[in-house]
């Protein structure tokens, strides 16, 4: 009986099995900690002032087109300063479906998100013969002639032109005993879990794996038969998908769309939400989202006559605290050593 005991004792301390015991306890800490996530973010709009539950759905908002930047640039490999442009055909498109045509904004985000996926496709196809920098100027290109093109005379009879366009906030189904502003949080939350989701599903794909080995060695990618034409192009339309819906809810959230509020430097900062949350990082986009929208404010607090600078030196001490962003930031604890206890032997 001590040889068998001694075997089970010694097969208990094999590799492979603390490794399995090591898996099922990060499964369970992922599912306690999404769990716990998801029980603040249920109560929290009834513990914050209307203005902050405004602060939270926008944070939201901006996580859904970062989640899209993130596939095109950190998934895929393609540097776009034009993301911008499809959050502005996205607002748009919600705009005018919702006041010219008395669309619902439930069926108003999908035909956003069908709208800026077409264009993100068409526009993805000529792009493919520009990589890098070169492709970072023609989406730069785009970025600042979408505001130019909808002050158009020619299409101010559906945008408004310079004053844009005003929306009507949506209320709460009849029954739920919520205000308009709690009612939008929710909705939100609901459609950034279900893109979010998607996202991570995704990039576990034999689709994601593609879309990671043509960022990592197009050649190689192109010799085990993946077509980067293809590929290429559609996230980029998948990208723009992402951005079109994030610019729908936010037009609806802030029930008003002009276009000079999609100019370059929402561009500008969605990059930099991406880079702040960690390229690559998929819940980054949430940390992202909260740095693009709440550091502007507090750097103008501390001045409001310099508060591009105090933007801009909070910005560089991040980065150079955290250069691989939130995501890196979090990897690097977690895989810092862990001091071992002195253990004694019984004689």
């Amino acid at each position: 009986m001590t040889g068998i005991e001694d075997t089970a004792s010694r097969f208990r301390e094999l590799p492979f099995s603390r490794g399995k015991s090591r898996v099922d306890r990060d499964r369970l800490l992922r599912i306690a900690t999404a769990t716990g996530l998801l029980g603040v973010a249920v109560a929290l709009p009834f513990a914050l002032h209307t203005f902050f539950i405004f602060q939270t759905t926008m944070v939201l908002i901006y996580a859904i087109a970062i989640i899209g930047l993130n596939l095109l640039t950190g998934f895929n490999g393609q540097l776009s300063l034009g993301h911008a442009a499809f959050y502005a055909i996205g607002a748009y498109t919600a705009a005018i479906l919702m006041e010219k045509f008395g669309v619902s904004y439930v069926w108003a985000l999908p035909a956003a998100a069908v709208i800026c996926f077409v264009f993100g496709f068409l526009f993805g196809l000529p792009a493919l013969r520009l990589e890098g920098v070169y492709l970072a100027l023609a989406t730069f290109a785009l970025s600042v002639a979408t505001p130019q093109i909808l002050k158009l005379s020619i299409f101010e009879n559906w945008t408004g032109g310079v004053q844009g366009l005003v929306i009507v906030k949506p209320d709460a189904p009849a029954g739920l005993p919520l205000t308009s502003d709690q009612w939008l949080y929710f909705f939100t939350l609901a459609v950034t879990a279900a893109m979010y989701a998607l996202a991570k599903n995704l990039i576990r794909t034999r689709t994601g794996r593609a879309l990671m080995a043509i960022r990592d060695n197009p050649l190689a990618a192109r010799s085990m038969g993946i077509n980067n034409a293809i590929y290429k192009a559609v996230t980029f339309g998948v990208s723009g998908l992402y951005t079109g819906i994030a610019g729908a809810l936010g037009a609806i959230v802030v029930q008003f769309v002009a276009p000079d509020s999609f100019t370059i430097y929402m561009s500008v900062a969605l990059l930099v939400g991406l880079v702040v949350g960690g390229v690559g990082w998929l819940p980054g986009a949430f940390f992202g989202g909260a740095f693009i929208l709440l550091v502007p404010n507090v750097a103008e607090q501390f001045s409001k006559g310099l508060s591009g600078a105090t933007y801009g030196l909070m910005l560089i001490l991040l980065m150079l605290v955290m250069p691989g962003g939130f995501g890196g930031f979090l990897r690097l604890i977690s895989m810092a050593p862990k001091p071992s206890s002195a253990t004694t032997k019984a004689p």
